[in-house]
This record gives C-alpha cells, structure tokens and sequence, in this order.
C-alpha cells in the first residue's frame, strides 16, 4: 500500500534527499551548486575577507584599473570594486530570499486554499491572480517601489507581489488533483478539519513542486532588485548593490570599464547558477523526468 494514502503520513516520503540527489545527478546542476554555495559564503564572510570597507573613499586613486593593491580597480570615488561586490551579494541574496519566502508563503497559501475550497471562491482569486500575472515582474516592481519608496524592506515588498501569482497557480494545480485522492478523503471521514488536511496532507504534497519554482523565481528576483537598483529605485547609495554598481560603472564605460562588467558578470554568474538548480530540482521531483 502506498504511503500516500495512510492519513497523517507525508505523502512524498525523502523529499530532501532526492531534491539532493537532483542537485548531483547531473554535473551542470552541481555546478551551478557550487557557484551559488560560493557567493552565498562571500557575502557572509564579506566583513572578513573583503580587502577594503566598501563605503572608504580613496580620492588618489580613483578609477585606479585592476591589478595591484585593487584586484578588480576602483570606481569614481576610490572604492574598492571588490569589496563592494562582495557586500552587494548581500542585498542580492537577502532581499531575493526574503522576496521568494514571502510569496512562496503567502502565494502557496492562496493557491492551496483556493484550490481545496473551490466553486466561485476559486474563481475569483484565480481572477485576481490574472490580473497581476498580466503585469510584467519588472513593471509591476517599479510601480510597487515607486509608490512605497526605494528602500529595502518596500524593494522586498515589491518582488516578493510580483511571484505570488505564480506561486498561487503552482500550488492550486496538484491541489484540485490532490483534495480528491483516497488518503484526502479518508482524513475527511475520521472527522478531520479542513485546516489539518490541508496542513499536513496536501501541503507535504506539494512541496516539491513549490520549492522548484523557489529557486527559478530566485534568479528572477535577483535580476528585478538588479534592475531597480540600476534605475535608481533600489536601496540608497552608498550602499554597495551590483545593480547600482553597474549603473555607475555606465557613467564612466569608456574610461573605466570595469566598473559595469564586474556587477554585470556577477549578476549573469548568481542568476545562471540559480537556474542550474532549478533544473536540478525540476529534474529530481518530475517523476516523466526522473523515468527518462
């Protein structure tokens, strides 16, 4: 008998050890593993290992080129383009992790119920969801922060609304499928509420599914917080952020050049790394995938 349909068992027993074995299974994936794994510890350890305070000005050696005492050059003001990457990660990662927590959390939650509830409640949220799906994440961002104002908490605000349709219509689908199963009815027959069904039947279920499109949406929200910091909507100067890095660096492209293609390598390494996982993780929780 399969465990999927013993009530209060979580249906996909191993969930996490096969979205790891996903991760290794193909060397591009553990690649791209690797690559997010650094960047996650160069950020963390950017206090210790950045050569320079990002913010310290050093007006002699303005647009110094790399090499030297400045491996990757300074930029107009002095300051170390190495340094400031390495704390730029962290706005990066914290606000595309904070961003895709919350609307893996609040989206995953309106899909679900709107799913298991159905009839014209369904309808209507799924309407709702439409309607922002119709706008374009980074459209819909811009007008978010323009509205709320460019800080960091409002930047987070504003990419976490533009995937919480999305992730709503990836939890609703396996949601019609699931309130349906035998094991989904049986709990309703011992008696148990809605709410210990969804939690701890169905959710367990669509897990896998949700978390892929997590780490896909990951490299999404790096590449909005990027480009609204490179139009000025981001977190203030002078706080290091490699979409703002590049939009400085554009000011002086001729003279220094290392001053855009640094962030913009930075930003192309993180959001492809991002989507290497995800193929993983697609990959690993697909069963068409995984028979192939």
């Amino acid at each position: 008998m399969s465990a999927t349909i013993l009530p209060g068992t979580p249906a996909r027993p191993g969930i996490l050890r096969r979205l790891a074995r996903g991760l290794l299974a193909h060397p591009m994936t553990a690649i791209g593993a690797v690559l997010c794994l650094l960047i996650v510890l160069g950020a963390v350890l950017a206090p210790w290992i950045a050569p320079f305070d990002p913010a310290e000005q050093a007006i002699l050696d303005r647009l110094a080129p790399p090499g030297g005492d400045y491996l990757l050059g300074t930029d107009q003001f002095g300051r170390d383009v190495l340094s400031r990457l390495l704390w730029g990660a962290r706005i990066s990662l914290v606000v595309s992790l904070g961003a895709i927590a919350a609307a893996m959390v609040v989206g995953g939650l309106i899909g679900t119920v709107s799913g298991y509830v159905g009839g014209r409640f369904d309808l209507f949220t799924m309407q709702v969801m439409d309607v922002l799906l119709s706008f374009p994440s980074l459209i819909l961002g811009l007008i978010v922060v323009a509205l709320l104002g460019p800080e960091l908490v409002n930047l987070v605000v504003a990419i976490a609304l533009t995937a919480v349709a999305p992730f709503a219509r990836i939890a609703r689908a396996p949601t019609l499928a699931l309130k349906e199963r035998a094991f989904v009815e049986a709990g309703r027959a011992l008696g148990y509420s809605h709410a210990r069904i969804v939690l701890r039947h169905i959710i367990p279920n669509i897990l896998p599914e949700v978390l892929v499109m997590a780490s896909l949406w990951m490299a999404t929200a790096v590449r909005v917080e990027a480009s609204l910091s490179f139009i000025g909507l981001g977190v203030k100067p002078p706080t290091a952020t490699w979409g703002g890095m590049t939009r400085d660096g554009f000011e002086n492209i001729l003279d220094a050049w290392w001053l855009a293609v640094f962030p913009g390598i930075a930003i192309l390494i993180l959001v492809l790394a991002l989507n290497m996982v995800g193929d993983g993780l697609r990959d690993a929780t697909d069963p068409k995938l995984r028979a192939e």
